[in-house]
């Protein structure tokens, strides 16, 4: 689909000049001009259609001169009167190649006239009055005198429509009153409407549509454009519905809805894109984003204020009809242009309002603005208030525009759903409103629509200031707490005052603002009891709070949030108090406190602050039943020695901070205990060593300690590295981990690679094992497959295809015992004695195990590279251990137990891929046993999967495999009521103590491998 404004379908990008003239009347000859021109002329110009009629006395050339190049591009009709005469002019001619060139490019309507084809003059006259009529009120619609940087919102537009197909598009125009929407709609509608036949611009829909009739008339007038008829009468909404519905369904329109403010406005003229014929375009103009949301728009664009720029230039234009501001007068245009914030409409009303006016009454406008806007502004942005129906939106918007504009979102939220305002789908539909932006999960809004918030609150008790809801001029506040006037209806007060100013007042001022619900007081000090503090307080933000302590009959049961930062105090109460709505506990910068509260009667605390509390020497233990904590900041408490064991109980902990905490030396290993943390920040401490039990979290996602910082899977295997080799280790004092071969270190692939873990496991050979944890199913398989290629220099493939030749001479035979958890070394060593027995060493034939080649004792067999299997069930515990013989052939006697790389515990049901070292015998004691992420349960599908280097091979019956690997026993537990019954092989039953150990096997595993 390509626009242009034209049905020529022209792609030309010219802008559309300002539209000076109704009509161009071309013509040539003086009896043209005498028996039809003048006539038609004048006819036109008695109807009010202002019409350009050529003055012959212009000097006549072979090039159009500028005036009449300019009058033809500024008119939105040319009227071509065709005579004998006007095709043997070249003047004329180059006329008619002007007019259809604008026609092509800006839109241009052209009426041709056959002059003296018929003797009815006045027939055709009136006839082409009435074509006019129709043309003009159809064609072009009004647009500001200065569209400043209205060109490249439409262009952004057109550049769109061009991109898209026949189907139905939808476009959506987003933003704040007063802001351009709906002049860039019709910009936007002058640039396209002439590719449409039929179309329709429905204004200022949200003022008619509470009118009488107002939702009729508004279908009447949709259907009447659409049909080219005036005579359609629509009784009902529904039945205008339905006839929209069917009569649009077959046309290709061009619809503009302007101002929607509702959901039924949609449903009642054009639903959805059903509604209208394919190749259509529907263009809605609405404050409300889910409007647009709702209607599922192919291309919503978002309305922005204007640059200082172009904001300067409106500015002029309105107020020194020029396109800079005169140089007397550029700074004071400058502090206006500020004051508007880039919003057209202030702009253009201020300017307007200022042109011609003295400096000093320019002056008096700036001061005014500072505590009231101005109306014609106001009354604009404030239909955005009025429209809020729930009284909930409207506390929500107003305590934002008074107190919490910078505050973070979910901060804000957390107190105002203490306040019972359900603040998570109310600043969600103030955003959709234009009335609140979101900037890095920050609160804000316009300037202006913070003034406009303000004035609602003013102008509610312009007189009174104790009876206002919201104080948060601290003038205002100041005046109503040292007169004592302040009353019930004050909800919010804000008394921000500097350091210097000592200013002393009394609690007794508080006494009748018994609703008052957020508190703010900066360096203010209060005198007298504190009972008479409201009892319905959620915020309190006092900061430089005087006291050592909080006394006891300062009611805060209701607080959701206290903030006392750069306070006095040394402890927060003298006896703990129950406050169960407390959520946020803010002491930072309070020089003096040495100990925190006793947190057992803060049961639902999310956020404990303490940064820079350079005297706290002491976290008490309770913290460690703060089952719904997320963060604690304990930055820069240099006091601060240790952490009470029992905060590493903490659960729920998100994030922890201990930067510049400098007399901590040691986290404790319990720190894996904290289930939830994602984020440990602890630069400049004492600490030298990372815990290693890190390794194995789950959820940690960002680290900063040790001298390392980055997101885990970045991190980790740098301090894995340091552990392996101190010389690498960028802090030279930390010393290497001497019980490393205890440890399984436990990997989590996160972003869907491994990452830089891939060189970490070329020193598996120093680890006791590596876990690698993904997050599907497919990622696992992904990790494998790298694993195997670029990790083991086995390429995966080369499982697939390698085949050998069938017959192998002088090759020697072998096994390989490989155990794995908690077993006997014993039970390896006689089992390993046994098979001895039953096999020759050398060039043999065929292999077989102790009684049979396939002995039942063998809970699962395969040929191959691996062995898959499905854990069985077991009554009451999980798998303990697993003993893997891998059976082959070599060219070397010792070849196998050098070329063995690893071993591969892949459980696709817990998606973890263990890694254990070539070592012939790998032994954890049960408790490290179950600790491991890979340890299989019940039901879980695992596969293990040996790994040698080329020029070891399996001699089988076929001769065809690489491997043959064997998995003995996988073996339930043994009860002596049980009804599986456990025999050692008959080979083993040689030996009464080979029987015994055997016995002893089935026995003591508890089911396992």
């Amino acid at each position: 689909m390509t626009y242009s404004s034209s049905p020529s379908s022209s792609k030309s990008e010219t802008q559309t000049p300002e539209r000076k003239y109704d009509v161009f009347l071309s013509f040539r000859g003086k009896d043209t001009r005498k028996n039809f021109v003048s006539h038609l002329h004048s006819a036109l110009s008695n109807a009010g259609i202002n019409t350009f009629l050529d003055d012959e006395k212009l000097e006549r050339g072979e090039e159009l001169g500028p005036e009449l190049m300019r009058a033809i591009e500024t008119s939105r009709i040319c009227i071509i009167v065709f005579s004998q005469m006007y095709v043997e002019s070249s003047w004329c001619l180059n006329e008619l190649v002007k007019i259809m060139e604008c026609r092509k490019t800006i839109g241009q309507v052209v009426l041709p006239v056959f002059y003296d084809v018929t003797r009815s003059h006045s027939k055709v006259v009136k006839e082409i009055i009435d074509s006019v009529y129709e043309k003009l009120d159809h064609t072009y619609l009004s647009i500001p005198e200065f569209p400043v940087g209205l060109e490249s919102c439409k262009q952004d537009l057109v550049e769109f429509l061009k991109r898209q197909s026949k189907r139905v598009c939808i476009i959506g125009i987003w933003g704040m009153g007063g802001i351009g929407k709906t002049t860039t709609a019709k910009a936007l509608y002058n640039k396209i409407h002439g590719e449409f036949e039929d179309k329709s611009f429905l204004a200022n829909i949200r003022e008619i549509w509470d009118k009488d009739r107002g939702r009729s008339d508004l279908q009447e007038q949709l259907l009447s454009d659409i049909l080219k008829t005036k005579n359609l009468k629509i009784h009902s909404v529904e039945l205008g519905k339905g006839m929209i519905k069917e009569r649009l369904c077959r046309k290709r329109a061009l619809v503009v809805l302007d101002d929607v403010t509702k959901i039924e406005q949609l449903n009642a003229l054009c639903g959805n894109r059903e509604w209208i014929g394919p190749g259509s375009v529907l263009i809605m103009t609405t404050r409300d984003k889910r409007m647009l949301n709702v209607l599922e728009v192919d291309y919503l664009y978002s309305m922005k204020e204007m640059e200082e720029k172009e904001s300067l230039e409106l500015f002029s234009w309105h107020a020194f009809r020029e396109p800079t501001p005169q140089e007397d007068f550029f700074e004071l245009s400058r502090n206006v242009v500020a004051h508007c914030g880039g919003l057209p409409l202030a702009l253009e009303v201020l300017g307007s309002y200022l042109y011609k006016r003295t400096k000093e009454q320019w002056k008096s406008v700036l001061s005014k603005l500072k505590r009231i806007p101005n109306n014609q502004v106001q009354e604009k942005l404030k239909i955005s208030f009025d429209s809020l129906e729930d009284p909930m939106l409207k506390d929500i918007f107003l305590d934002v525009c008074c107190f919490f504009i910078g505050k973070d979102k979910a901060y804000v939220t957390e107190i105002l759903n203490g306040c019972g305002l359900h603040a998570e789908i109310g600043i969600t539909v103030l955003i959709e409103r234009s009335l609140i932006k979101l900037v890095n999960d920050k609160l804000g809004m316009h300037d202006l629509i913070r003034d406009m918030g303000r004035e609602i609150v003013r102008q509610r008790s312009p007189c009174k200031l104790g009876k206002r809801s919201r104080l948060w001029f601290h003038e205002d506040a100041h005046e109503v707490l040292k007169e004592n006037s302040g009353k019930k209806n004050v909800e919010g007060l804000a008394l921000k005052l500097q350091e210097a100013s000592k200013v002393r007042l009394s609690t007794k001022a508080f006494e009748k603002m018994n609703k008052l619900r957020l508190l703010q007081l900066d360096c203010v000090q209060l005198v007298g009891d504190y009972v008479y503090l409201p009892k319905q307080l959620r915020w309190l933000n006092w900061q430089r709070f005087p006291l050592r302590y909080i006394p006891n009959n300062f009611y805060q049961g209701n607080l959701v949030a206290l903030h006392l930062k750069h306070s006095n105090l040394k402890l927060v109460w003298k006896e703990a108090q129950l406050l169960e709505r407390l959520k946020i506990l803010n002491l930072s910068h309070s020089r003096y406190l040495t100990n925190t509260p006793d947190f057992s009667k803060l049961p639902n605390l999310e956020k404990l602050i303490l940064k820079d509390c350079p005297s706290l020497s002491k976290v008490h233990q309770s913290i460690g039943y703060l089952c719904n904590l997320l963060l604690i900041n304990l930055k820069d408490c240099t006091s601060l020695r240790n952490l009470p064991r029992m905060m590493y109980k903490l659960k729920s902990l998100k994030t922890l901070i201990l930067s510049g905490c400098s007399s901590i030396n040691k986290l404790e290993e319990d720190i894996e205990q904290m289930e939830g943390l994602t984020a440990l920040i602890a630069k400049n401490t004492a600490i030298k060593q990372v815990p290693f039990s890190m390794l194995r979290s789950r959820s940690i996602e960002y680290i900063s300690l040790c001298g390392y910082e980055g997101l885990s899977h970045d991190v980790f295997p740098s301090i894995i590295w340091s552990y392996i080799s101190p010389t690498r280790n960028p802090l030279s004092h930390i010393h290497p981990f001497r019980d490393i071969s205890l440890w399984l270190v436990s990997i989590i692939v996160q972003n869907n690679s491994l990452g830089d873990l891939l060189p970490m496991l070329s020193v598996l050979s120093k680890l006791r094992s590596v876990l690698v944890k993904c997050c599907s199913e497919f990622q696992l398989s992904q990790e494998l497959r790298r694993i195997l290629d670029d990790v083991c220099d086995v390429s995966f493939t080369e499982f697939e295809t390698t085949t050998y030749a069938s017959e192998i001479s002088e090759n020697f035979m072998g096994y390989h015992w490989i155990g794995m958890g908690s077993y006997h070394h014993q039970v390896i060593n006689t089992l390993s004695k046994s098979m001895s027995k039953g096999s020759t060493s050398k060039g043999c034939s065929d292999f077989y195990l102790p009684g049979d080649n396939y002995p039942y004792w063998l809970a699962y067999t395969a040929e191959g590279h691996s062995v898959p299997f499905q854990v069985t069930e077991d009554s009451d515990c999980r798998m303990k251990g697993s003993i893997l013989c891998v059976v082959y052939s070599s060219t070397s006697e010792n070849m196998a137990a050098e070329c063995l790389i690893c071993v591969l515990v892949v459980n696709y049901t817990r998606f973890t891929i263990q890694i254990y070292r070539k070592d012939t015998t790998i032994s954890f004691s049960d408790e490290e046993w179950q600790r491991i992420l890979s340890n299989p349960g019940p039901h879980d599908k695992v596969e293990i999967i040996v790994l040698f280097r080329d020029g070891v091979t399996v001699k089988t019956q076929e001769h065809n495999c690489l491997y043959k690997t064997y998995s003995p026993s996988i073996t339930v537990k043994m009860e002596p009521s049980s009804a599986v019954k456990m025999e050692p092989s008959p080979k083993l039953k040689n030996s009464e103590a080979e029987e015994n150990i055997f016995t002893s096997l089935c026995m003591n595993w508890n089911g396992g491998l």
